[in-house]
């Protein structure tokens, strides 16, 4: 029942594509409709991982937890977007449903700010969904605050506010 941690492999991406679908559609199906939710699927989402990570592996961190020897989660972390050299960008912490409340995605942050910090950077950033309330709860137990700045995105046709997040490492 023990959780270890440890660098993602271009053979997880599938498994991590068919991971982040269903934590998606865990996380935001209270406030999304499903039809937003729907597409892409779990192999489309795999090969999307797939794809990314073939243009970002040699400056971003992909970190999975495994239990008992099945995928529970990962985390994805790597220069800020926004180009500061100082900040790091925490991209993702999805969860398997199954694995929520059970201490996998507190190891995920604690790892990768943990990461984050070996990179030198200072600052970390990350984006979370305005109506994600339980995400927002849990990044603000862990040191987070909002800063203040929104974008608004798509997942499928449904228009989604985000909160940028801080905190210094």
């Amino acid at each position: 029942m023990t959780v270890t941690l440890r660098p993602g492999v271009p053979a997880d991406l599938m498994a991590v594509g068919a991971l982040h679908h269903r934590s998606r559609v865990a996380a935001y199906s209270a406030f999304l409709p499903p039809e937003a939710l729907s597409d892409p699927s779990p192999e489309m989402m795999g090969l999307w991982w797939t794809e990314r990570w073939g243009w970002e592996r040699d400056d971003h961190a992909l970190t999975v937890a495994e239990r008992d020897g099945g995928l529970a989660g990962f985390s994805y972390v790597g220069p800020d977007d926004e180009g500061d050299p100082s900040t790091g960008i925490l991209h993702a912490i999805h969860l398997d449903p199954a694995e929520r409340g059970r201490g996998v995605g507190r190891a995920l942050m604690v790892d990768a700010l943990a990461t984050m910090r070996t990179r030198s950077w200072r600052r970390a950033v990350l984006w979370v969904l305005r109506d994600n309330a339980h995400a927002r709860r849990f990044y603000e137990r862990g040191g987070w605050a909002p800063t203040g700045v929104v974008r608004e995105d798509w997942i499928g046709s449904s228009p989604t506010p985000q909160l940028r997040y801080a905190r210094d490492l």
